[in-house]
This record gives C-alpha cells, structure tokens and sequence, in this order.
C-alpha cells in the first residue's frame, strides 16, 4: 500500500474524503484535499469515497 494522492486539478473540494478519513489526515488546503503522509494510515477510506475520483493510490 501507498499514501494515496491527490489530483488538485480532478478535486472539486466537496470534502468528502476529510469526512471518511478516520485517521482526520486529510485538510482542505486552496480549495483541494491536501493528505498529511505523516498521519495517514493507508486505509484508502478516502479513494473510495472520492465522486470525483480525484485520489488514487498509487
């Protein structure tokens, strides 16, 4: 597994991901999510509850 990533340009800002992340790794930074590595526990929660699936794992 791998810290997802976030594609700035796909995110729409709708914050769904910082509402399913249960490690509260991800901030909203400029209008897009912006995921902290260092929090992060790898779960994906966040890819998978992405609509505009702007994060991936890479």
């Amino acid at each position: 597994m791998a810290i997802p990533k976030v594609n700035k340009e796909e995110c729409t800002g709708c914050e769904e991901c910082v509402e399913a992340c249960p490690a509260e790794a991800i901030s909203m930074v400029d209008e897009a999510a912006c995921i902290n590595a260092d929090l992060c526990t790898e779960c994906s929660a966040c890819v998978d509850a992405c609509p505009a699936e702007a994060i991936s794992e890479e």
